[in-house]
């Protein structure tokens, strides 16, 4: 068990090594590359690790050549930021998280390779998102595909395919009408303000990204999803209100907050732990 344990560790980090090489590029509309510092200079083999160039103190590019065609703007600084070796030791901490919950409910081995994969796909949609507000189709249309093999391959313990589409379409069809009533809620209160207002409570790519959480969870487990996605972007969202408080900054009505790590967090734990979840909130 500890060699397992060791080997999902090696795995979960080579996985945030990869999100991190992908949460550079994609939100930019770029192919993925190996991986270089903010002003698009390369970065040595052993600091293409986030942890290994903050412990080998290669957090900042070298003598190495800029290239504007991959720099990232949205970086003020050339360092590599904590999100790097943050974003590491997430991937493998849901690793290992998913690693005990296929121990605990026997889970066969070909069924845990597809959660390997979906955690590393969580990892990387929670990370676009906070950084730059985004739920990229390029992510989630071939995650989609990825769930769909897996309802058709193993159709015990994860949903049959017939299950998962309709799961799919229950998640796509409920996020849609809040979508869409944002909108007009959005529209109503900014005649009612007298002034424009931008934003809206749920992205299209918010509604893709439940959409998913259907097709690899099934139509009951989506159910149970959708209502703690609710309660955990609520409680996120108090929580927000009182740290700006604490911290002396004032909340402003309408501010922007990603969606989509609570959407992740609620698939995470119906994928893993649907059953007993959705005995305790629903008793069926």
């Amino acid at each position: 068990m500890l060699f397992e344990i060791v080997i999902i560790i090696l795995v979960g980090w080579v996985a945030g090594i990869l999100v991190n090489a992908l949460a550079d590029e994609l939100p930019y509309r770029r192919n993925p590359a190996l991986p270089v510092y903010a002003d698009g200079s390369p970065r040595p083999v052993t600091a293409w690790s986030g942890i290994l160039a903050y412990v080998l103190n290669q957090r900042a590019p070298e003598g190495g050549k800029p290239n504007t065609k991959r720099n990232r703007e949205y970086d003020p600084s050339n360092e590599l930021s904590w999100r790097y070796p943050a974003t590491e030791f997430l991937t493998i901490i849901l690793m290992l998280i998913a690693y005990m919950a296929a121990q605990q409910y026997d889970v066969p081995f070909a069924q845990q390779v597809f959660w390997y994969i979906y955690m590393a796909i969580m990892a990387l949609i929670i990370v676009i998102d906070i950084e730059h507000k985004l739920i990229l189709f390029v992510v989630i249309i071939p995650s989609a595909i990825i769930a769909l093999i897996d309802a058709v391959l193993l159709p015990v313990p994860q949903p049959s395919l017939p299950n998962a589409l309709i799961g799919g379409l229950i998640g796509f069809v409920t996020f849609y009408l809040f979508y869409k009533g944002g909108f007009l809620f959005t529209y109503l209160m900014g005649k009612m303000r007298g002034e424009e207002i931008n934003t809206v409570a749920f992205g299209y790519g918010d509604v893709m990204m439940i959409t998913l959480t259907g097709l690899m969870v099934g139509a009951a487990h989506v159910i149970v999803a959708l209502f703690l996605t609710v309660i955990f972007g609520a409680i996120g969202a108090l929580v927000y209100i009182v740290a700006r408080s604490l911290l002396g900054s004032r909340y402003s009505a309408f501010t922007a907050l990603p969606y989509g790590p609570y959407i992740v967090l609620a698939t995470i734990l119906m994928l893993l732990f649907g059953e007993p979840i959705r005995m305790a909130m629903m008793g069926v």
